[in-house]
């Protein structure tokens, strides 16, 4: 069975920074697609950044030169580091994927495997 953990959340002032992980198990991070999706309260969940099989990565333009999708094949864990935080940043971020090697993806019909999500805040 596939299985992502989110973990990393936290509260932070604006400005600040944090790093967000993704540990997969039964789920190749090496070789598959995989995104980081947020949802605020009251709004629809949205596609942030996504990473294909092949290394591409595509980011909304909200986070452009913010945040960093990346992934560390050995740990079987994906990562987002996220700088210079908003108040519009705070949400509950996923992780998910979908075992195919050349999605590069922000829409949320496209990822079959979700986390349980980790909180962010920004104040």
């Amino acid at each position: 069975d596939v299985q992502l953990v989110e973990s990393g959340g936290g509260s932070v002032q604006a400005g600040g920074s944090l790093r967000l992980s993704c540990a997969a198990s039964g789920y190749d991070v090496s070789r598959f697609s995989m995104a980081w999706f947020r949802q605020a309260p009251g709004k629809e969940r949205e596609g942030i950044a996504t990473v294909s099989g092949y290394g591409r990565t595509s980011y909304a333009d909200s986070v452009k030169g913010r945040f960093t999708i990346s992934k560390d094949n050995a740990k079987f864990t994906l990562y987002l580091q996220m700088n210079s935080l908003k108040p519009d940043d705070t949400a509950m971020y996923y992780c998910a994927g979908r075992g195919v090697p050349n999605l590069l993806s922000l829409r949320v019909s496209d990822f079959t495997y979700w986390g349980q999500g980790t909180q962010v805040t920004v104040s």
